[in-house]
């Protein structure tokens, strides 16, 4: 039996992800099918982020958080959810923070920097980090996860793998955004 450190678990992110990864079995092939995927998913990140910004566009309860004003945004600040579009262009700069985190997921070696950034992705939805106005509830980035999880599962299928190649890349996505999502929740614990 291996023994973990339960308090340094909630002190150490790399020893959590560690844990995590180990625990769930993410094996280094399934990291391989991860950064395998690069080369057909990259292209396709535009037309993934699109459909996301449209569903978070589609409930007020995730839409109105958009009406914050962004770290290194310079434009103008919309007032209104009617003024906030898809087209307006603090949500085109917000979309370019997603397709450069999608493009990492799959490009980055997951090693303690990236490791860190995915924490990151937790802690900015949060008071904790960045504007002190923004604090994501929790609810609203669980549904984006599976969201995009279920977008990614779409996207895999539609590639046409060989069949275990198929299997490992679903697998393998379905575990690093459960690793995500560990990242995200661990700063609503704490914040609680």
């Amino acid at each position: 039996m291996e023994h973990i450190d339960e308090q340094r678990l909630e002190q150490d992110v790399a020893y959590r992800f560690q844990y995590l990864s180990a625990f769930m079995q993410l094996s280094a092939d399934e990291v391989e099918a991860i950064h395998s995927a690069a080369s057909w998913l990259a292209p396709l990140v535009p037309a993934l982020v699109d459909a996301v910004y449209t569903k978070l566009s589609q409930y007020d309860c995730t839409w109105r958080h958009f009406l914050q004003p962004q770290s290194g945004f310079q434009g103008a600040q919309p007032q209104s959810l009617a003024e906030l579009t898809l087209e307006h262009p603090q949500i085109q700069f917000r979309k370019q923070h997603l397709g450069r985190y999608l493009e990492r997921l799959v490009t980055a070696p997951y090693d303690s920097k990236m490791v860190a950034y995915l924490d990151m992705v937790g802690k900015i939805h949060t008071p904790e980090a960045g504007s002190k106005s923004i604090s994501i509830p929790l609810v609203q980035l669980n549904a984006l996860l599976g969201y995009v999880n279920d977008a990614l599962i779409i996207t895999i299928y539609a590639q046409k793998l060989p069949s275990a190649a198929e299997q490992l890349t679903v697998r393998a996505f379905t575990k690093l955004l459960w690793l995500q999502n560990d990242l995200i929740n661990r700063h609503y614990t704490t914040a609680a």
